[in-house]
């Protein structure tokens, strides 16, 4: 197995990392590719900052390890391994009445890195992160020995790699818990709604099983927080829905006046106008219902040549209304936002010592790179710190590190375990090295 030297990025594409890279195709591929020492692995480049890069070193590449090993059609157990996407999940298993209990909001994302980021969905208020659904994983740790951990088996280091951005070890494989999905069509209720405060009505009223809101992050005064409320269920009746048909493509990176303020304001109205004042009710395809974004391909090339970031935080449920509004408001205010800014409601569940989620509210926006950005996400992360909230990590390309060993009370007890099991730091990355986050620094 040979190694190549290569430029690449996360998907925000700010920034950018020259590493030797593998790539397996089977498992016994690995005893070659790590005779010459450890190495992180990375999946398909999701995570939008530094998560997956490491400049000037090596990282195995896992999507050419993309098979299934084994299903129960009675319990819902897949084993698959770590490559595998989400879409190549749903492709499979949909149709014999299956799917992930969480999934996030991509289908390219990998079974593994699913994990290490233990990633959440639009039903996390009921149904918890990715990780809470993960049964097993075999993992090959800092000496090379392959080992199956689990709840039951080595609970400490089957926590710490929930979540834990690769630092425990090569995920090999894994085996998840599904739940039914009796249709590969979701049954959508959408909704406009006026301001944030409605926002927020409309997310502690519903009962559906899915629910998310996109926000005109340019809206101010009484129109501060408007946006589209989703709910959606799955759709049980005869009716069905044809192909979504080849995806669209962004040929190349757009120019920058694309996310300039006038036309991402006239987008938002555009599309804010696009649901019925009295709402509407529509069926669609599972995949276009999760997935939105996807039906682009290479959509982060719309932000042009410098890339972009993405600021998402979650704050406490308490004191969710007050910092949301103010953020909104500063945001509105500097007249950066993109068409892109996403709310949910999050519960408690977290299955990670690094899990991003709390109970609460979280709030995801992009931002074109420039310094402008830069300082407003920085008064955003400190906004989040000041009420009791965190960042998510995947996301991130610029956090304080103090700010993020604030965030997360358990990064202490994380360190200790991670930093016994690999003394020599093989598996840190960019994102690790840039926050600290295993006190080496």
């Amino acid at each position: 197995m040979l190694w190549k030297e290569a430029e690449y990025s996360g998907w925000g594409r700010v920034l950018k990392a020259r590493a030797r890279l593998a790539r397996p195709e089977r498992a016994s591929d690995f005893a070659q590719v790590l005779a010459g020492g450890m190495a992180p692995a990375i999946g398909n480049l999701r995570s939008y900052g530094d998560a997956a890069l490491n400049d000037q070193g090596k990282v195995v590449v896992m999507t050419r390890m993309d098979r299934f090993i084994g299903f129960d059609p009675v319990t819902g157990m897949l084993e698959a391994e770590a490559g595998t996407t989400i879409a190549a999940i749903l492709q499979a298993f949909v149709p014999q009445g299956w799917m992930p209990a969480v999934v996030p909001g991509t289908a390219f994302a990998t079974l593994g890195g699913c994990i290490a980021n233990d990633v959440h969905g639009q039903n996390h208020h009921r149904d918890g992160t990715f990780g809470a659904h993960v049964d097993s994983l075999n993992l090959i740790g800092a000496e090379g020995v392959e080992t199956e951990i689990s709840a039951r088996r080595q609970p400490d280091l089957f926590r710490a790699t929930l979540g834990g951005l690769g630092q425990t070890g090569i995920i090999r494989s894994a085996r998840i818990r599904m739940v039914p999905c009796p249709s590969g069509q979701v049954e959508v209720h959408e909704e406009r709604i006026d301001n944030l405060a409605r926002f927020i009505d409309a997310f502690e009223g519903s009962a559906a099983a899915w629910n998310v809101g996109w926000i005109d992050a340019t809206a101010t005064g009484e129109s501060l927080g408007r946006g589209i409320f989703e709910e959606g269920q799955f759709y049980t009746g005869r009716k069905r829905l044809t192909g979504g048909g080849a995806a669209r493509s962004v040929p190349f990176s757009a120019p920058g006046f694309l996310m300039a303020p006038p036309i991402v304001r006239w987008f938002n109205k555009v599309r804010f106008g696009s649901v019925p004042v009295k709402g509407r009710n529509r069926l669609r395809r599972l995949e276009d219902f999760f997935f939105p974004l996807d039906g682009v391909r290479n959509w982060n090339r719309l932000y042009g040549k410098k890339g972009f970031h993405q600021f998402q935080c979650v704050v406490p449920q308490v004191n969710a209304a007050v910092t949301l509004k103010l953020m909104l408001g500063r945001i509105a205010g500097s007249r950066l936002a993109s068409p892109i800014a996403v709310l949910k409601k999050l519960g408690p569940g977290r299955a990670g010592d690094l899990s991003f989620p709390m109970q609460g509210y979280t709030l995801a926006v992009d931002f074109a790179e420039n310094k402008k950005a830069r300082a407003l996400i920085a008064e955003l992360e400190a906004m989040t710190l000041e009420a009791g909230g965190r960042i998510y990590l995947a996301k991130d390309s610029l956090a304080d590190p103090a700010n993020v060993a604030a965030m997360y009370p358990e990064l202490g007890e994380w360190q200790k375990l991670v930093n016994r099991i690999d003394p020599e730091g093989l598996f840190e990355t960019g994102l690790v090295r840039r926050l600290n986050l295993r006190g080496r620094a």
